[in-house]
């Protein structure tokens, strides 16, 4: 028996809305990471970006369980002495709302290039509205 490889040229990529609207954001992170990934169809290749395009709306609206709301603080560091800076989930809220999904799911994704190859094909509003509409996105109800 030979092992399926999946070529370039053969995928076809689709597109995806999945609604943040209380749903918990790292289970919300670890569905949509696989879909960016490819892991959800038998054509899964490690090695080739196999992944479908992921819209997520209404991110404003994710849900966080327990006491994270207050207590979750987001890390960066400049490299340089002294230069880690921190911003509480609260005010990250406020001020980037997107952002918040979108660290949560770039940080399950490989750290090469083809999980920034990956990445990219993620889309995320905090609002109902999306630009995304001449791809015929399906709607993608998620289990939890």
């Amino acid at each position: 028996m030979k092992t399926f490889m999946a070529k370039p040229q053969d995928i076809e990529p689709k597109w995806y809305v999945v609604d943040a609207t209380d749903k918990p954001l790292g289970r919300l992170a670890s569905q949509i990471a696989n879909i960016l990934r490819g892991k959800h169809k038998p054509t899964f290749t490690p090695h080739i970006d196999t992944g479908d395009f992921v819209i997520v709306i209404n991110a404003e609206k994710v849900k966080l369980t327990g006491r994270k709301w207050e207590q979750k603080i987001y890390y960066r560091h400049s490299g340089y002495p002294g230069g880690l800076k921190a911003i509480p989930y609260d005010k990250l809220r406020a001020k980037n709302p997107e952002q918040i999904i979108q660290l949560a799911v770039k940080r399950m994704l490989p750290k090469n290039k083809l999980g920034r190859k990956q990445f990219r094909k993620l889309k995320v509003y905090a609002g109902p509205e999306h630009p995304h509409q001449a791809q015929k996105p399906e709607v993608l109800e998620l289990k939890f």
